[in-house]
């Protein structure tokens, strides 16, 4: 008798290291929010009533269906212990793969960009930047955003470094330098923003830079929110030396936030400048 349950509790137990995930809402729930959210800012841009509130209402959606599925899975990996070796793999490949997307949109957002500003026609004067368009200085905000981006890579890669040494202090020192240099660099490119002398509206130019360094701000906005949640399951003893996956993915998802930005300072800042 004892034999029998013996092998019937083997049987359920998984014979492979993969883990075979449970049926979740919050794909479905999170596609239906990103739909809404992109809707009604479509309805925002021409001027529709209350599309303003839409739009809020679909951007706290798409957050919250993400914190929950976030919340799920590092439930599995942290307090069910579902993430082997081969699952922290897998995701590590699937969140490269997300970069790889990103680092293809921007490439879409610099080719619009190198088309406009490498040969002007004649209705932007001819000339990069266009006629009665003066440009942000690349030696201000631009400069000192620069060398806070800079170094926030130095501190994050600083904290990594000390994860693997077991060092939790400094990990924790590390990531919250990062998250508040995160924040001072968001902080002055919204004052830029309220200093420039243009806007979206002025014709390419301003369409090209908006676009593209907004994006970029969006994106960091997620990487400080990434690196906050990667800090708190820090403090809350989530990560070890050997299994700090969520860890990682902020940190990755950090020097690609870092990477773009040098170029983008090198191209619509101080090139797009002369």
């Amino acid at each position: 008798m004892h034999s029998q349950t013996h092998n019937i509790s083997n049987l359920s137990m998984p014979l492979h290291p993969y883990h075979m995930t449970a049926a979740s809402p919050w794909p479905l729930l999170a596609s239906a929010a990103v739909l809404a959210m992109l809707s009604s800012a479509a309805l925002w841009f021409n001027g529709v009533d209350h599309a303003g509130t839409l739009l809020l209402l679909g951007m706290a959606s798409v957050v919250t269906s993400a914190c929950l599925w976030f919340k799920d899975v590092v439930t599995e990996g942290t307090h069910l212990g579902l993430h082997t070796r081969i699952v922290q793999q897998c995701l590590s490949l699937g969140v490269s793969l997300f970069i790889v997307t990103e680092a293809m949109l921007f490439v879409s957002v610099f080719w619009a960009y190198f088309h406009s500003s490498l040969s002007p026609t004649v209705e932007l004067g001819t000339q990069w930047p266009p006629t009665a368009i003066v440009p942000l200085s690349p030696m201000t905000i631009p400069l000192l955003n620069t060398l806070l981006l800079v170094s926030s890579g130095a501190t994050v890669t600083y904290g990594h470094h000390a994860m693997f040494l077991s060092d939790r202090k400094g990990a924790i020192l590390g990531m919250t330098l990062t998250v508040i240099l995160a924040i001072i660099f968001t902080s002055f490119q919204y004052f830029e923003y309220i200093e420039a002398g243009f806007s979206l509206a002025d014709g390419v130019y301003g369409s090209a830079f908006y676009f593209s360094t907004g994006l970029h701000g969006m994106h960091v906005l997620v990487g400080t929110l990434f690196l906050t949640a990667a800090l708190a399951r820090l403090v809350a003893y989530h990560f070890t030396q050997g299994h700090h996956l969520g860890l990682e993915s902020s940190i990755l998802y950090w020097h690609f936030v870092d990477v773009v930005w040098l170029f983008l300072y090198l191209a619509v800042y101080w090139w797009g400048s002369e």
